[in-house]
């Protein structure tokens, strides 16, 4: 039920299309005091009448009209006071930290064509890297959100390496780390304006995922380890994996990175707010 004295924090915000032809918004909630998940409708009336800065994510809100959907289990949402707003993520200073972090670890390779390759790619696409969310609702969805996941995909690789039993190649899987998602800074675009991130249509005409251009890249270059890592970083084929790790007889390499991923995508700066509290 609606809490009209409570504080949330939206978490995610998207615009879509009715059958009608007007505007829908889709928002999800969280109750500060509990944690609780409201999902929530905004028709097209509320829509105009709010102001974009207002729906970005990460903006702790109080809820003034609305009405609850027993049959939907969702809130119509008519109106809400912001309360604080969020950061748009992260800022030039903290992009270039990351950037650096992350050539530093590229720097480090021993494999001479894998540094050149991984060096390459990331140069002629900084400009974007820079300011790319990782994700349109998930986690890291602010400018900024991929390079900061990025970095901590290669810290925590960097970190677990040297205690793992049965060894892996660390040049490897650093790129793995690096080059993941790299899809992603044109799968996404993000209004630097407003932080409001939407998917890029002739991308996603032109590639299945994010996850397929980054397996391409590696594959036509001879990285075929580096390859089938990203390939198998979501997981599972229902989450978008090109490779299950269901599958029987997997070498352990086809592990490393979907964990490592997931530890970023969980317990990282995943939302604008975690960016504020590092202070």
């Amino acid at each position: 039920m609606l809490d009209f004295n409570a504080k949330y924090e939206i978490l995610s915000f998207s615009v879509g299309d009715t059958k009608a032809g007007t505007k829908m918004g889709k928002m999800q909630l969280k109750k500060v005091e509990d944690g609780s998940i409201l999902n929530c409708v905004l028709w097209e009336e509320a829509l105009n009448r709010l102001p974009d800065i207002a729906l970005r994510t990460g903006n702790i809100i109080k809820i003034i009209t609305g009405s609850y959907n027993e049959k939907y289990n969702n809130c119509l949402l008519n109106n809400f006071e912001v309360l604080d707003t969020a950061s748009l993520g992260i800022d030039k200073n903290k992009q270039e930290e990351c950037f650096s972090y992350i050539l530093n670890a590229v720097n480090d390779f021993n494999n001479e064509k894998l540094k050149t390759f991984v060096l390459d790619i990331l140069n002629k696409n900084k400009e974007k890297f820079l300011i790319s969310p990782a994700a349109k609702h998930m986690h890291h969805n602010y400018i900024g959100g991929l390079i900061m996941h990025t970095k901590e995909c290669v810290e925590i690789a960097k970190t677990i390496l040297p205690i793992l039993k049965k060894p892996l190649d660390k040049d490897e899987v650093v790129a793995a780390a690096i080059l993941h998602d790299i899809g992603k800074i044109f799968e996404y675009e993000i209004n630097l304006e407003s932080g409001l991130i939407d998917y890029n249509e002739q991308f996603r005409k032109d590639w299945i995922s994010h996850s397929q251009y980054g397996f391409f890249l590696c594959m036509q270059e001879g990285f075929l380890n580096i390859a089938k890592m990203i390939a198998s970083h979501h997981g599972r084929s229902d989450w978008g994996a090109m490779i299950d790790l269901g599958e029987k007889d997997l070498e352990p390499f086809y592990y490393i990175i979907h964990h490592i991923d997931d530890l970023s995508a969980k317990f990282g700066a995943t939302s604008t707010n975690d960016i504020k509290n590092e202070g």
